[in-house]
């Protein structure tokens, strides 16, 4: 598996994110779906990276800088048939890392509070994430699980 920056011009990768679109506005009450689709996703402060094997997308997870300290992972989605082989926690590292590199602090997210998105706050706790308040420009809505992680910075990860 190798994660590199997305292209977002992609068909493989236009076809997942708008998947990822669509799933999230399926899972979860009218109005509380945050997914961005693919034009959403190019902006400046978003960076976006995709898991390959060799042709084959695996899966698809963002970096949005919500302050010079402070990011967001937007649009995580791995492939239906490559779940549970680990593809989910490859990603999350890496925009772990890539926010450290970044000297950020702070790393949040929101994802959906329905039984469809159990495995994935399962993967974010795993990961160190605890729940938290909304943030950035999210309100509270009963559809929406907010989770924060505090990160160490680069060098003191790497001693």
């Amino acid at each position: 598996m190798k994660i590199i920056a997305a292209d977002l011009d992609d068909a493989r990768v236009i076809a997942l994110l708008e998947h990822h679109v669509a799933t999230a506005a399926a899972e979860t009450a009218r109005g509380s779906a945050h997914a961005l689709n693919p034009s959403g996703l190019k902006s400046l402060d978003i960076e976006v990276w995709a898991a390959w094997a060799g042709e084959r997308l695996l899966g698809l997870g963002a970096l949005k800088g919500i302050s010079p300290d402070h990011g967001e992972i937007k649009s995580m989605h791995v492939a239906q048939v490559e779940r549970g082989r680990g593809v989910g926690g490859a990603i999350l590292r890496h925009i772990i890392q890539a926010a450290r590199h970044r000297n950020m602090r702070r790393l949040s997210l929101e994802t959906g509070s329905w039984p469809f998105f159990e495995p994935a706050r399962a993967l974010y706790r795993r990961h160190g994430f605890g729940e938290t308040n909304p943030f950035g420009d999210y309100v509270e809505d009963p559809n929406s699980v907010f989770m924060t992680l505090v990160l160490e910075p680069a060098s003191m990860v790497s001693r």
